[in-house]
Order: structure tokens, then sequence, then C-alpha cells
């Protein structure tokens, strides 16, 4: 029967000798394998204090970042627009992009386990509930993709990314100082509703990023300009202002007997006409400014 040769036996080494030596190899066959220096440091009293300290001095800071965060953001509400599904995403992008034949648009609500109060249920479970996780990934991919456009039509410069970036938030910065305007002369002071109207302001990136894109592969890098640009915006705003305008009925024109006894007939007027100047003027300009292409590099 054949085998396989043994393998050579270990030929022992002469440890090289240095004039300046190794002051992280132990001396002599003691078998440490931590240098004398720092043995025992993970044991040590003060070690151990050190990190206590440390650990206290990080959570006393994050406390304290959360409270004075919490003086101007309701982080407990904001977890509720984020409470989103692949399935939720992936309908409610179709629902923002073909709003015409769908029903109902009411929320769906649940009570409170006391059975006194309603609650909206959250986006997860119901489509028509309105969310930040869609506005924002689309603030980003929006700037992402227009800037790599314009390097692909030959357009690109070093200050574009930050210029389309400063552009985006600043819209995104007047639209939400004026929603608040808009909150305040209308009396609506609830903020559950302004967080609403807040999340449906970002669903107009999603219509910008589908003309942008669209419109640079039918047009063959020209950007949007052309009819086909211009037909494919019309649609995308349309079908945004057509979504906001069935979305925000029910924040700013309530349904309910109570809520219109507490609404006056001028002031579900006003409502109206804010409605109305919001979903197609406002939306209008800011969807136009935003889908503009820069120009090539000549």
């Amino acid at each position: 029967m054949m085998r396989s040769p043994p393998p050579p036996a270990p030929q022992q080494q002469q440890p090289l000798q240095s004039g300046y030596g190794n002051p992280y190899q132990p001396q002599g066959g003691g078998g440490q394998h931590v240098h004398p220096a720092y043995g025992g440091f993970l044991n040590d009293q003060t070690a151990q204090m050190g990190f206590q300290v440390g650990k206290s001095a990080v959570m006393a800071s994050q406390e304290y970042m959360e409270q004075n965060f919490n003086r101007y953001v309701n982080v407990s509400a904001l977890k509720h627009y984020f409470n989103v599904s692949n399935s939720y995403v992936l309908s409610k992008l179709v629902l923002v992009l073909f709003p015409w034949r769908h029903r109902p648009w009411s929320r769906k609500q649940t009570l409170s386990p006391s059975g006194t109060e309603g609650f909206f249920l959250p986006p997860r479970e119901d489509i028509n509930s309105p969310d930040m996780y869609i506005p924002v990934m689309a603030f980003v991919t929006y700037i992402l993709l227009s800037t790599l456009l314009a390097g692909l039509r030959g357009a690109f410069h070093p200050e574009l990314l930050g210029l389309t970036a400063t552009t985006a938030f600043a819209i995104v910065i007047v639209e939400i100082l004026a929603i608040k305007l808009g909150c305040y002369l209308l009396s609506i002071s609830n903020e559950s509703q302004l967080l609403d109207l807040v999340a449906y302001s970002g669903y107009k990136f999603v219509g910008i990023i589908v003309t942008v894109l669209i419109s640079e592969i039918l047009n063959r890098g020209k950007g949007t300009g052309g009819w086909v640009g211009w037909s494919i915006f019309a649609y995308c705003f349309l079908a945004n202002a057509f979504f906001l305008l069935r979305s925000l009925k029910y924040v700013l024109l309530p349904e309910t007997a109570a809520d219109r006894n507490t609404v006056a007939r001028a002031q579900r007027n006003r409502r109206t006409q804010f409605l109305f100047i919001y979903s197609y003027v406002v939306q209008f300009v800011f969807m136009w400014v935003l889908s503009r292409a820069p120009k090539a590099v000549s």
C-alpha cells in the first residue's frame, strides 16, 4: 500500500538578533503573550473606573442631545412616518405616479386600548397614510441622479453637487416655512397635521426623478427640453397635484360633523383656496425649478 511521505520535521530557527531589539516581543521563555507594560491592564481597577466614567459621559451626552432635540422635533411622532414596508413603498410609488383611479382616499383609524380615542394606522398598514421614507430617499436620489446625468452630458463641475443639494434643500425649507405660515393663518395647530403636510411636500421628488430620467433617455442626453420633456413634466406635475389635492383634503377640510362645527364656513373656503394654490401653483413652480437641467460646458 502506497502512502504519502511524512511531512518534514520543522526546523527550529534562531531568532534574529538586532541591536535595537523588539520592545513588543516577550523576552525569555516564560510563554507570555502580553508585553509586561500592558499586562493586567484590563483587570486594573483604575482602567475599569475610567471605562465607567467614559460610559457615563457618553450616556449623559446622548440624553442631553435627545432632550434638546425633542424641543424642536418630536422623535416619537417621526417614528410613525418611517414605519414602512417594501410592499408599501412599491404601492405608494405607483399611487403617486398613477393616482387617477385610486379609491378610497380616506385614512384608516384604530381605537386606543381605552377605546376613547382614535389613531391613524402607520404607513405599513395603510397606503393612504403619509410617510417620510419615500420623500427622504427621493430627495437624496434626485441630488445624485441630477449630478450623474450632468456628468454624462458634459455639464459637470465640482460645485454642481453642492449647488444641486443647496437648491433642493432651500426649496424644501421655503416650502416648509410656507406650510407653517399657512397653518398659522388657517388655524391648524395640530402637530400631526403639520407633519403630514411636511411629508406630502416631499412626494414631488418622485415625479421630478421620473421627469429627469425619462426625458434624458428619450431626448438622447439633451435634458428636459423640447416637447418630450415638457409632456413628461406636465404628466408628473398633474399626477402629483391630483395626489396632493385628494390626500390633503382630510387634513385641511375635515369631513366629520364634529370637525365641521369647529371650522367656520369662511375658514373652510380659505383652506380650499390654500389647498388649490399649494397643490397646483406652488408645486408647479418648485417642480419646474428642480427639473431644469444645467447646460453643457462649452
